[in-house]
């Protein structure tokens, strides 16, 4: 069942009580990954294989995204400056436990390319936080996975 999660802005992902914080450097120009990442919203299915569905909502303003195994959530786009920042705060989810959650995507130059740093910033009961920390590795595996697969994919001409 869906339900409304905890309105919090853009801060909480340096105060969430579970801050998870990956990074990775990939070839792509930031400019070119912040497009994929904040202007391309279904194209997220091709490069992140956890995203089955995805789409714009209110006008923009808004994300619907549903992932393997069920989790759908409904998302409040909070900041979008490019190239450095694309960050959404979950609204509705049917994620059991969950009372607040913030991602945040921080692109920077990094040579020729573009360093990725994804952070995913949530709050929720004590069963949900102590499963999110130990969901750290398998969440790390699906981030590198991602971007790399992003990598490629505007690598194409």
């Amino acid at each position: 069942m869906a339900h409304r999660l905890r309105p919090v802005g853009a801060g909480f992902v340096e105060t969430a009580p579970v801050r998870l914080v990956f990074a990775r450097e990939i070839s792509a120009a930031p400019d070119l990954v912040f497009r994929a990442l904040a202007e391309d919203v279904p194209g997220w299915t091709a490069w992140f294989s956890a995203v089955t569905f995805a789409r714009p909502v209110r006008e923009g303003a808004g994300r619907e995204i549903r992932l393997r195994g069920g989790t759908r959530f409904l998302e409040t786009v909070l900041t979008a400056e490019r190239p450095e920042v694309y960050a959404y705060r979950v609204d509705v989810t049917n994620a059991p436990g969950a009372r607040a959650m913030v991602e945040e995507w921080r692109l920077a130059p990094a040579g020729n390319g573009t360093r990725v740093q994804w952070t995913f910033a949530a709050d929720g009961t004590p069963l949900f936080r102590f499963v999110l920390n130990r969901a750290r590795p398998g969440l790390g595996r699906a981030f590198r996975n991602a971007v790399i697969s992003l990598d490629r994919r505007l690598a194409r001409p």
